[in-house]
């Protein structure tokens, strides 16, 4: 248990910091699954890359995991594309 005043706020601040990057996490999990499920619908593709950017700004994911993700989507899109 933390003694000191910054350490006391120091455990409130992670704890709302770790609630919001959940509930980022969570949004992108959800929509990158619908992303899959329809593959062919562009706005949801930019909408899907929007976040992922506003989650790295906001430091809740790595740089290159947003790209990486962004990259596979981009690939099963222009697979989907070329098949059909």
């Amino acid at each position: 248990m933390p003694r000191h005043k910054s350490a006391v706020k120091r455990v409130t601040t992670n704890m709302r910091d770790q609630q919001r990057n959940l509930a980022v996490k969570a949004e992108l999990k959800t929509l990158l699954k619908k992303a899959r499920q329809e593959p062919g619908n562009a706005a949801l593709m930019k909408s899907v890359a929007s976040k992922l950017d506003r989650a790295v700004r906001k430091g809740v994911l790595h740089k290159t995991v947003a790209n990486r993700r962004k990259s596979r989507l981009a690939l099963l899109v222009n697979r989907t594309a070329k098949a059909s």
